[in-house]
């Protein structure tokens, strides 16, 4: 498993206490809890895990009450933590406090709000329709925990891709170990140092560390693991789940394209398509990855984006308190890297001592650059040109699933076009990143981007086993005889119109 972090040895540290970025090569994880082990399996985590499942059998995280006071318990680390998560976040990346307080915190209270003023309408038995032959019964899907569950998040949101799937699995009534990204070592010593003082040390855990902790973590039977990161990585925990047949989560990344047609308001795309890549630092896996668009539009948009990126960080970025830094050496060397594709037309500065890298936009690119072949996350935006909406949507449809398809037009036809005729993990029309808003929406990847979705009732419905069951009575026994042998004519025709689902409205179509 490949990581732009450390390898540390595990950390000795208690559970949490009572009361992962994403690039292509940058993601890993883990080692925090009970080092020692077990004894037989000589698995350093073996008895961490252990002990949350037996917590978990227990029953102790299914009650409504139990579960709403550990979700107002991480409510209140939000609050009262708030400069912590400010501080640590502006130290790991530089990110700016409104961008920090806006992704990381104002989001993850959003998911946390939903959740507490609907959870106790989710957990209920939902009921389902009958045949003949079961209208007495009861018939219902109960909602049950997994179990025990793995969160492995990144560098890029450290606290929202952390907190957000964690509020989901609480809900729905997991014991949960959680890894953050060993990338933004200030934001994971939070979350090790601080987080457990808020939560139950019998049911929640933090692991910390690198590759060969998350390595040797993986190697136990969780009953579900969630990670966000890089489809390499992916590939890794999804071999590591399949061992023990663990369902999974895959929150992946992927170049997003994003379509702006002729007819539309030049400068409002670039305002927003600058704030979609441009924010953190371009280091957001749904962020607009490259533009495509006609020769014309591209001679439009090149002084209006250049306008865009003065009024947001002024004449010097680099003098902003308003953009970011690359997270990493390594990461930013990969992306200086990719610098070298197309030409540069605005920014292209870098100071390699702040891992500083201006906002940028490339042309003259080709389908085989470099820059076109892996997600950038970094603050650089090429431009491909395309002759129309039909040789766009070709173009994306010619490359893997992306997790967001972004289009820009007037004309809401172009839109609806580029939507009905596209596949992606999201879409979003006339704006970037702002579906990722909405608890309402579910948000996840397809294909290569991922697979699974999650916020608001999707995070709860991921983490919960949906159980089908059906209660019958022990009398009645004679109607029950008719299914049984021996078997006759007569029977099937009565079993058949008792059992059967008919079509409604159904029509011959001449």
């Amino acid at each position: 498993m490949e990581t732009g972090g450390v390898s540390p040895q595990p950390s000795v540290q208690q559970p949490l206490g009572s009361g992962a970025g994403k690039a292509p090569e940058d993601d890993g994880g883990g080692g925090k809890g009970s080092v020692d082990g077990d004894a037989t399996s000589g698995n350093p985590y073996a008895r961490l895990v252990d002990d949350l499942r037996a917590a978990w059998l227990s029953g102790k995280t299914r009650p409504m009450e139990y579960r709403m006071a550990q979700l107002e318990a991480l409510g209140r680390f939000l609050d009262e933590k708030k400069q912590d998560i400010l501080d640590a976040t502006a130290l790991d990346m530089g990110k700016p406090p409104f961008e920090a307080e806006f992704s990381e915190i104002l989001l993850c209270k959003n998911e946390l709000h939903e959740t507490l003023n609907n959870l106790s309408h989710w957990v209920k038995d939902e009921n389902v329709d009958k045949t003949l032959v079961t209208q007495l019964d009861s018939a219902f899907i109960r909602k049950d925990p997994y179990g025990v569950v793995l969160i492995i998040a990144p560098w890029n949101y450290p606290v929202n891709l952390l907190v957000g799937p964690l509020v989901g699995a609480i809900a729905a009534g997991n014991c949960v170990i959680v890894k953050p990204s060993e990338m933004t070592k200030n934001t994971e010593k939070l979350m090790a140092e601080v987080l457990p003082s808020y939560l139950d040390k019998d049911c929640f855990a933090v692991v910390t560390g690198g590759v060969q902790e998350t390595t040797r973590l993986l190697e136990n039977k969780f009953d579900y693991i969630f990670y966000t990161g890089s489809p390499s990585v992916g590939r890794i925990i999804m071999t590591a789940a399949a061992q023990h047949l663990t369902p999974v989560t895959l929150e992946l990344g992927g170049k997003n394209p994003c379509y702006v047609s002729d007819s539309c308001d030049v400068q409002n795309v670039a305002r927003r398509v600058a704030w979609g890549r441009f924010f953190n630092a371009g280091q957001t896996c749904i962020a607009p990855d490259y533009v495509l668009c006609s020769v014309v539009m591209q001679e439009k948009l090149l002084p209006a984006l250049r306008k865009a990126i003065d009024e947001f960080y002024g004449p010097n970025p680099q003098e902003s308190p308003d953009f970011g830094r690359i997270v990493g050496d390594k990461q930013f060397q990969r992306v200086q890297e990719l610098m070298r594709s197309g030409r540069v037309v605005i920014g292209g500065q870098t100071v390699e001592k702040e891992r500083y890298i201006a906002p940028t936009v490339l042309v003259d690119l080709q389908p085989s650059d470099p820059i076109m072949q892996e997600e950038i996350f970094g603050p650089i935006l090429p431009f491909v040109i395309v002759a129309n909406v039909d040789e766009a949507i070709d173009f994306i449809n010619s490359r893997e699933r992306p997790l967001v398809v972004y289009a820009f037009s007037s004309d809401d036809k172009v839109v609806n076009q580029v939507l009905e005729r596209t596949s992606s993990g999201g879409f979003c029309g006339n704006d970037t990143l702002m579906h990722v808003t909405l608890t309402s929406l579910p948000f996840g990847g397809i294909g290569s981007s991922g697979h699974g979705m999650y916020h608001g009732k999707f995070t709860f419905d991921t983490f919960t086993h949906h159980r089908g069951c059906l209660h019958r009575s022990m009398g009645r026994e004679a109607l029950n005889a008719l299914r049984y042998p021996p078997y006759s004519p007569q029977k099937l025709g009565i079993v058949r119109a008792a059992s059967e689902v008919k079509r409604k409205g159904a029509c011959t179509l001449l």
